[in-house]
């Protein structure tokens, strides 16, 4: 991007992908399989786009969330957590599904996640255009690459980038993790 094509700023940063509860379990030790391990448990807001939007909100970057969460006190909380830390939420609310949730275990360096996607697997193609057509400022679109992982989602994860140069807009894209990588 050049200050000649966009003599305003960098503009908005539009971030699609997945908004999950984090229950993040630090272990104290080696896990115990079949039995307890004492640990320091937190439940949180997660998803690999809103940390990235929150953080890019952090950093005075005007951004807009796209995803889905179910019609749930866990999506009305990760949305509300969002908005507090300033990001723009285009978070489509879907009934009968519930929010993502990840249980993070965590100990010695390494993490290990238990996902359930949940509503984000219902991500669609017609989501991302709205969103990105009620944000007429927006200069760029982060991927992660959750919603191509999954068939319930991968319509609006293909669609994102082809949206994004009918825009005229930059995109980058995280990879996601690697066992889901793989298996995709």
């Amino acid at each position: 991007m050049t200050a000649a094509r966009h003599p305003a700023g960098p503009g908005r940063i539009v971030v699609v992908g997945d908004l999950i509860t984090d229950v993040v379990a630090v272990l104290g030790g080696p896990l115990a399989t079949g039995s307890d391990t004492p640990a320091t448990i937190r439940v949180t807001g997660g998803g690999q786009a809103a940390n990235t939007a929150a953080w890019l909100a952090a950093q005075g970057v005007p951004v807009t969330m796209v995803g889905a969460v179910g019609d749930d006190d866990a999506g009305r909380d990760r949305v509300a957590e969002l908005e507090r830390a300033g990001v723009d939420c285009a978070v489509e609310r879907h009934v009968g599904r519930t929010t993502g949730t990840v249980i993070v275990l965590t100990g010695d360096g390494e993490r290990t996640m238990v996902t359930e996607r949940g509503a984000n697997l219902r991500l669609g193609a017609g989501h991302v255009d709205a969103a990105l057509a009620a944000a007429p400022d927006a200069r760029h679109l982060h991927l992660s690459a959750y919603p191509l992982l999954d068939v319930g989602s991968r319509g609006a994860g293909l669609r994102e980038p082809a949206a994004a140069r009918e825009r005229g807009l930059t995109t980058s894209a995280d990879a996601a993790s690697a066992a889901p990588l793989r298996r995709v």
